[in-house]
């Protein structure tokens, strides 16, 4: 695991001001058209999460969960005109609440290695399938 540095720090930032805005968005917009809304700002979450996974690792992931339940939560407050995006007895707002933390903990747990941008070793000359072995070897005709 890389340190923390100047560098990461301010990936983390940048995450949480993306988690605030996609949090944002999906939060006025997750009740658009049931059930393609939710479904559409669940991928954005998703697409939003893997590229700042791809971009930084594990702690920008952090951050931008941090922004984007930030944002999830204040939204979800009662208005100053009383309204709520996000209502607590609508089944639309928790599969949105819920949908939300599982994908970014599904981005959060997948391996590193799928994110690495290094070259693969190439592969061997030889394979290991003993079928394809003994049919590659010359036959000798004579007895």
């Amino acid at each position: 695991m890389n340190p923390l540095s100047a560098g990461t720090l301010g990936k983390a930032a940048g995450a949480f001001v993306l988690g605030l805005a996609v949090g944002t968005v999906g939060s006025v917009m997750h009740r658009a058209s049931w059930p393609w809304g939710v479904v559409l700002c669940l991928a954005l979450v998703l697409v939003a999460g893997v590229t700042v996974r791809a971009w930084g690792g594990v702690v920008p992931v952090v951050g931008f969960a941090g922004g984007l339940f930030l944002a999830v939560q204040v939204l979800a407050q009662r208005g100053p005109g009383g309204d709520v995006l996000v209502p607590a007895g609508d089944s639309h707002g928790w599969v949105w609440i819920l949908g939300a933390a599982a994908a970014v903990g599904a981005v959060a747990l997948v391996p590193r290695r799928a994110f690495d941008d290094a070259p693969l070793p190439p592969r061997s000359a030889r394979r290991a399938d003993p079928v394809q072995d003994d049919a590659a070897e010359p036959v000798d005709p004579r007895p």
